[in-house]
């Protein structure tokens, strides 16, 4: 019965439409985000927006692989990286630069460096996905190799290891930011080169058709990126 399909399809659109209106938010959430970030920034917005909206799921995947969301039917994916082109949509959401840091007790022990150069005398954490540590200077792309006695493959090992002071380490701002803020990790600025620039990034599979549950989600997301930057 092709009509009566058709007038239940429009009938639950628009079902959804009104809701949609009246700022209710339902169905599930899929979310996938880096390990840290995912953690630190996405999990404290989510007994909010279940209090706001009881009909609504969340659905969170914690990962820092890449995510095939398209076959994971995941509505949204947050991503701190460059991007590679790709056939999804993509929405930015705050500026997440690379930041170079150490802890004091590292720092006092062998002292703080000053250019790219110096970093080779140093301990430099390296992690799996990104043994060369990308720099601009003089406006031009530069990389140097991470070169240390510990690597890891997560920001969270990385980022652990730095605190105990065993070198240097180029993670995201929104990876430290509560660690440089309570000086357990101290940022680094050299003279003659700075860290890549990154940006947090929602990635969706379509521009046609958005569910509002992910409208909402994304809005908080962003209003809470630039509350706390």
């Amino acid at each position: 019965m092709p009509y009566a399909s058709t007038l239940l399809e429009a009938s639950e659109s628009a079902r959804v439409t009104l809701k949609s209106r009246a700022g209710t938010a339902s169905g599930v959430l899929k979310v996938t985000a880096p390990t840290v970030f995912g953690q630190s920034v996405i999990m404290p917005l989510v007994p909010s927006l279940l209090d706001e909206h009881p009909a609504l799921k969340v659905d969170i995947t914690l990962s820092d692989s890449i995510v095939d969301i398209a076959g994971l039917g995941i509505d949204v994916a947050i991503r701190i990286a460059t991007l590679r082109d790709s056939a999804l949509v993509a929405r930015s959401l705050a500026p997440n630069p690379r930041v170079l840091c150490a802890s004091s007790i590292y720092l006092q022990e062998n002292g703080l460096p000053e250019t790219l150069n110096d970093l080779s005398r140093h301990r430099c954490i390296a992690l799996h996905s990104m043994p060369y540590w990308p720099f601009l200077r003089g406006g031009e792309p530069i990389t140097v190799r991470a070169e240390g006695s510990f690597s890891a493959n997560s920001v969270e090992a990385v980022r652990s290891a730095s605190k105990q002071g065993l070198g240097l380490s180029m993670l995201t701002y929104w990876d430290v930011r509560d660690d440089l803020a309570s000086g357990d990790l101290q940022l680094i600025e050299l003279k003659d080169a700075c860290p890549e620039e990154l940006y947090i990034t929602a990635l969706l599979p379509s521009r046609q058709h958005v569910p509002h549950r992910v409208r909402i989600f994304l809005d908080r997301l962003e209003a809470f990126l630039k509350l706390h930057a």
